[in-house]
C-alpha cells in the first residue's frame, strides 16, 4: 500500500523595520514577523508580531538550552557595535539576516514543538512573560497567550508594495499582549515559584542616538 505524505508549508516574513523610542536619547528598530502556515504544528494559521533583534538573541539561547544540543542552531546576524539607525543598508542587511535564521529554525522539527518559538512567534507577550508562561508559571496556557493576542489580517507583499506604510500589524511595541485579559495577569500562580529567576532583557541592543538624527 503507497503512502501519501502531505507536505506542511511554513512560511515567515521579517519586514517593515521601525524605529522606536525609549526616551529622548535612546531609540531601537522592531520588525514584523509574518507567519503563514497550514502546519499542525500551529495554533494560528496566520499571525503577526513586532519583534527587536535583542528578543531574537533570547529566543536563541532558549531553543539551544531547551533543544539540549540534539539541534544545530543557525546563527544570528552579529551585533554590531556601530549599528546606526540611519544606515537603510545595515538594517537591511540585519533583516535579511533575521528571516534567515527563522527561515532555518522552522525547517527543524525537532524545534516546532518548542513553546518558547511559538510565543516568540505568535503572541506579544515580553520576554519575562514569554519565559514565564513557557515554564507553566502564569494563568493562561501558551495555546491561550497565542490564540488571544492580535489577530490582524494577513497583508501581503504586493499591498506593502502599494503602499509601505500598512503591515500586518500596527502595534509598534512588541513588549505587551494587546488582550487586556492576559495583559492584566499576575504571575507567576505559585508564591514558591517568585523566587524564580526570569531573563530580563540584558541582552539589548539599544541605540543611542541624538533625537534630531531620527
Amino acid at each position: 500500500m503507497e503512502r501519501t505524505f502531505v507536505t506542511q508549508v511554513v512560511s515567515v516574513w521579517v519586514r517593515d523595520p521601525r524605529i522606536q523610542k525609549n526616551d529622548f536619547w535612546h531609540a531601537y528598530i522592531d520588525y514584523e514577523i509574518c507567519l503563514q502556515t497550514d502546519s499542525v504544528c500551529f495554533t494560528k494559521k496566520i499571525s503577526t508580531v513586532r519583534r527587536r533583534y535583542s528578543e531574537f538573541v533570547w529566543l536563541r539561547q532558549k531553543l539551544q538550552a531547551n533543544s539540549q544540543l540534539m539541534a544545530r542552531l543557525p546563527e544570528l546576524p552579529p551585533k554590531n557595535p556601530f549599528f546606526s539607525l540611519n544606515s537603510s543598508r545595515q538594517i537591511t542587511e540585519r533583516m535579511k539576516g533575521l528571516q534567515k535564521f527563522l527561515e532555518q529554525i522552522l525547517q527543524n522539527p525537532l524545534l516546532l514543538s518548542d513553546s518558547c518559538l511559538h510565543l516568540f512567534l505568535q503572541s506579544r507577550l515580553s520576554v519575562s512573560k514569554m519565559q514565564a508562561c513557557a515554564a507553566g508559571q502564569t494563568l493562561y496556557s501558551v495555546a491561550q497567550a497565542v490564540q488571544r493576542c492580535g489577530l490582524r489580517r494577513f497583508r501581503s507583499e504586493e499591498d506593502m508594495q502599494k503602499d509601505p506604510s500598512m503591515s500586518c500589524d500596527s502595534d509598534s511595541d512588541s513588549s505587551e499582549c494587546t488582550d487586556p485579559e492576559l495583559r492584566n495577569k499576575d504571575f507567576p500562580t505559585n508564591k514558591a515559584d517568585g523566587a524564580a529567576s526570569f531573563m530580563g532583557t540584558s541582552q539589548e541592543e539599544t541605540i543611542s542616538c541624538p533625537c534630531g538624527s531620527t
